[in-house]
């Protein structure tokens, strides 16, 4: 893969990461016309990057036939108006399988989720974001980090070994260990994703971040926007502005170790009539008390 190219893969990381929710159907399965009404709605709205089997979509409680649906649909649909970034992860077989099947069906980019495995060292880690960036020579790759632990230094490790990891989604919840993890790592090296959504974007961006993820712009695609236009210009008062507008609504899905995440973003596409409810164990359908709250909040965004 030319340099040329891996830098419009980095372009595409420095945007709202657009992780879209998987709908299903009453019988429990995907509802694969559900799927394609989503994500046409998020490229109608002006989203340019797609990340499909991330947790929003419920990575976890997929199984490996419905991840390969997710994975083509989604390029399918996207064709030539979005990059792709697919989720790829559990042990490393399926993982690089995964990355592998991605690349077949000309996806840009793979993420690599956060290894689930009780016991992850440091070199461990290295080993296996390499076995599956290795693996995919011609693919961006975009390690998803929630270990606290990580240092800087072993990120920059992995990247000299395979420099097709070009990007990373941080998610620890601690913006000065972000930003000292950063300069670590090599703060120009890569691109940097405020992994934990647009509650963290304002104090990652200032810290060198310069794309976000996010599940809320399935609801309200307008609004994510609105976020990364006020980052990028620098207006952090108007930043804070639109936090103000989707702090209850993350409030919602962060309470409780994150148990009701995709159960609001579900609730609220529901109430606009766009998908069902239903979500996967472990994740549970919003108990009735909270649905309304869920309600006339996406009933006030623009969307």
């Amino acid at each position: 893969m030319s340099s040329v190219a891996f830098e419009t893969q980095r372009a595409a990381l420095a945007d709202v990461v657009a992780i879209p929710v998987t709908p299903f159907a009453a019988d429990g399965d995907i509802d694969r016309s559900a799927h394609r009404a989503l994500l046409r709605r998020l490229l109608d709205g002006g989203v340019r990057t797609l990340t499909p089997n991330g947790n929003t979509g419920e990575f976890y409680a997929l199984t490996p036939e419905e991840r390969r649906f997710v994975t083509e649909s989604t390029l399918d649909e996207a064709a030539a108006r979005a990059t792709v970034l697919v989720g790829v992860g559990h042990d490393v077989p399926t993982a690089v399988a995964s990355a592998r099947h991605a690349r077949e069906h000309g996806a840009h980019m793979v993420m690599v989720h956060q290894p689930v495995h009780p016991y992850v060292s440091q070199a461990g880690w290295v080993d296996y974001h390499r076995a599956v960036a290795a693996a995919v020579p011609e693919l961006g790759v975009v390690p998803y980090i929630r270990n606290a632990q990580l240092p800087g230094a072993r990120l920059a490790e992995l990247a000299d070994a395979c420099p097709n990891v070009i990007g990373v989604k941080y998610a620890v919840p601690d913006a000065a260990k972000f930003a000292a993890f950063a300069r670590d790592a090599g703060l120009d090296r890569f691109v940097w994703v405020a992994g934990l959504a647009e509650p963290y974007a304002p104090s990652y961006f200032s810290a060198g971040a310069t794309g976000f993820t996010s599940g809320l712009v399935n609801v309200a695609p307008a609004v994510s926007l609105q976020m990364i236009e006020a980052l990028r210009s620098g207006d952090y008062p108007a930043a804070m502005k639109v936090w103000e507008q989707i702090r209850r609504f993350e409030e919602l899905r962060a309470a409780n170790g994150s148990a009701d995440n995709v159960s609001v973003v579900k609730e609220a596409l529901a109430c606009l009539g766009l998908c069902r409810r239903d979500v996967r164990p472990p994740s549970r359908q919003l108990p009735e008390e909270e649905r309304a709250e869920v309600a006339a909040i996406a009933s006030g965004w623009s969307v």
